[in-house]
């Protein structure tokens, strides 16, 4: 069954991305199709980020790496360098941690 499901999710990976470049040209998307994946992007990377940031297992993460998080987005808003904004982000966090806020 796992192998089947496995095969599956290849075919349906390999057709997705084929399509690109046979529908490249033939298909055009309305504008406002088009601002309705730009915006469905964003919402579904903010989904992702909100998932990752705040659950671990079926719980709540705590309060550290949520606050990580936060250090990242608000250095990434101010235009930060990408490193600096990583860099910062883990050590809020391990600083947290250190001390002793789960």
């Amino acid at each position: 069954m796992t192998l089947v499901a496995v095969a599956l999710l290849a075919v349906g990976t390999y057709a997705f991305r084929l399509a690109g470049p046979l529908l490249h040209g033939r298909f055009q998307p309305s504008a406002d199709m088009r601002r309705l994946l730009s915006v469905g992007t964003a919402v579904l990377l903010v989904a992702l980020l909100a998932t990752a940031a705040l659950t671990q297992g079926q719980g709540f993460a705590g309060w550290a790496r949520p606050t990580g998080v936060l250090t990242a987005a608000v250095l990434a808003w101010r235009r930060a360098p990408f490193m600096v904004v990583v860099a910062a982000a883990a050590l809020t966090t391990a600083l947290l941690r250190l001390a002793g806020v789960p």
